[in-house]
């Protein structure tokens, strides 16, 4: 019960933070509209008044969107768990499964090149740093062509 109250009350929470953020950014977007049609006002000005709803708009979007993100999981969850389960598992497990979150997916690793120290020009290259080597020499040979021109 306690569950389902904190849940609620979470609800209530987030959607009196989206309804507070509209409100602020529709006064803001009134703001700037009062400055648009006063004497200083600009092109730039309307473009506020235009773009602060659509702010105001932004965390009701994002908590439907992680809702529904959550659902597809949680289902996706279900699914998998339903398939590997056998008849005999209690229905304790199948319900815990079917919370938790779907697995984070692994952080890529990013190559980085960097030169080659005095000590390492000697060892034979790969091919990514033999094409690299390459490019250089090219970008090298442009940049004295251009040097003699000038």
């Amino acid at each position: 019960m306690s569950d389902r109250r904190s849940t609620t009350s979470r609800a209530l929470l987030i959607a009196g933070a989206c309804v507070l953020s509209l409100v602020v950014c529709c006064g803001l977007a009134w703001w700037q509209w009062d400055r648009f049609t006063s004497a200083g006002g600009s092109f730039q000005n309307l473009g506020y008044v235009l773009q602060w709803p659509l702010f105001g708009l932004f965390p009701a979007f994002m908590f439907w969107r992680m809702a529904r993100l959550r659902k597809q999981a949680a289902t996706r969850e279900t699914e998998t768990s339903d398939d590997s389960q056998t008849p005999h598992t209690s229905t304790r497990v199948r319900s815990h499964s079917a919370r938790t979150a779907a697995p984070r997916p692994r952080p890529t690793e990013v190559a980085t090149h960097s030169a080659p120290r005095s000590d390492q020009r000697n060892e034979p290259l790969d091919d990514e740093d033999a094409a690299l080597a390459e490019y250089n020499a090219y970008l090298a040979q442009l940049n004295a062509r251009e040097q003699e021109r000038n």
